[in-house]
């Protein structure tokens, strides 16, 4: 940015010189006619016509010279009154300046109009339509992540998470939601299912640990009990339990009619049981103090942080891709509803009327104190790099007009 500001004021001051002496060079182009009109002895008509035009167009360009330099400097350096206007009376600019834009931009119902006018909201839907222009927002507004990221305080963060997620827990009502969640089992009859489930595991483990079972009963065995009796006991032990297993399994055991009436009795419990609602509040109370739990809730941050981060950092991202197709897809919806268009524009209007409106005094404020601390030259040279090429016209328009006047002057009376 400060390299193409300072490109510009290169090109703006190389424009400045180009045009001043254009400008000179027609000021000296009269003063040369006007001394060459004395080269004849006997000078005609023609010649007197045309130093009359030469006169009064060297008068006319030296004058509006005098005024455009006025305006930023003392002609010559000289410290001729009312000359250096506008370094002399900058603060005086920056306060004209700053109530203009007050009384003329700032006002309510020109805002609004202007807003109107302009229907922002149509103008974002046609950019954001655009596939490039969604994920050119997309990019910009996920590079702002790392930084925000980084602005926070981690350990506070941490502690927040640890005590918003603990107190929020600690107002919820664990015993509705058992319920709702054993009715569920029950009407789905997945409690069945996870009662088979368990079946399954306790005969896998059974067989996976046949050996661990028969070294247990030949340790605990007496002395004087052969080995092979202990080993058949254990077999015959592993095998009845086995085959237990396998019954229970079996649909229609009467075990597993107790276990349905069980669990619906452990609903009813939930519903109507003082002790067992308090034993799952005391439970809950432990849970929700330990030492594992707080530090969890403090590594979530840590993973959220992490797992942003890395969608941030990666450019080809689904949540860079997520933003950028939802921008686009609101783009397309700003485009085909007028309606939304029109209650975006009522948010940016109350938007602008709360922002800017409000504080126009001070805007005005902050512009007369930041054109009061410039300094004067500096004032002067930025305003002579914006409008003096289009001053030094002035210069030329004034040797030519003066020329032009002091001819006709010269035509009138010597007609007369």
């Amino acid at each position: 940015m400060m390299q193409t500001d300072a490109t510009r004021e290169l090109a703006q001051q190389a424009q400045l010189r180009r045009h001043r002496w254009i400008a000179t060079a027609f000021l000296l182009g009269a003063a040369l006619l006007f001394v060459a009109s004395f080269l004849p002895a006997e000078p005609g008509f023609w010649v007197l016509l045309l130093r009359a035009g030469a006169e009064a167009g060297v008068v006319g360009g030296i004058a509006d010279w005098f005024a455009v330099t006025a305006l930023f400097r003392h002609p010559f350096g000289i410290p001729i009154p009312h000359t250096a206007i506008i370094p002399r009376n900058k603060d005086r600019i920056g306060a004209g300046l700053g109530s203009f834009v007050e009384t003329h931009f700032l006002v309510p119902e020109l805002v609004s109009e202007r807003l109107r006018a302009a229907n922002p909201a149509r103008r974002l839907g046609q950019w954001l339509r655009r596939d490039d222009s969604a994920r050119l927002a997309a990019d910009q507004i996920l590079d702002l992540g790392p930084e925000v990221l980084n602005s926070f305080d981690d350990e506070e963060v941490r502690a927040f998470f640890r005590e918003t997620f603990s107190s929020r827990l600690r107002e919820v009502d664990p015993l509705p939601l058992l319920r709702q969640l054993l009715k569920l089992l029950i009407e789905s009859r997945q409690h069945q299912r996870l009662f088979d489930r368990s079946l399954r595991i306790a005969r896998r483990l059974l067989h996976d640990h046949q050996t661990q079972i028969y070294e247990r009963v030949t340790a605990r065995s007496s002395w004087w009990i052969p080995t092979t009796v202990d080993r058949k006991v254990a077999r015959a032990l592993v095998e009845g339990v086995d085959e237990l297993l396998g019954e229970l399994a079996q649909e229609g055991h009467p075990v597993r009619a107790r276990f349905d009436a069980s669990v619906a009795e452990l609903v009813e419990r939930l519903e109507h049981s003082a002790s067992l609602r308090a034993r799952v509040a005391q439970v809950q109370a432990q849970v929700l103090d330990s030492p594992e739990l707080r530090t969890a809730l403090g590594a979530l941050w840590d993973e959220l942080r992490r797992m942003l981060l890395a969608e941030f950092r990666d450019p080809r991202g689904a949540l860079r891709q997520s933003l950028a197709g939802s921008l686009a897809s609101l783009g397309r919806t700003l485009l085909a509803d007028e309606a939304a268009q029109q209650r975006l524009n009522e948010r940016l209007d109350m938007l602008l009327s709360r922002l800017v409106v409000p504080f126009r005094g001070e805007i005005s404020a902050l512009i007369r104190q930041v054109v009061g601390s410039w300094d004067a030259g500096t004032v002067s040279h930025r305003m002579e790099l914006e409008v003096g090429r289009d001053l030094q016209f002035i210069r030329i328009n004034g040797t030519l007009v003066g020329a032009l006047v002091g001819a006709v002057l010269f035509l009138l009376t010597h007609s007369l």
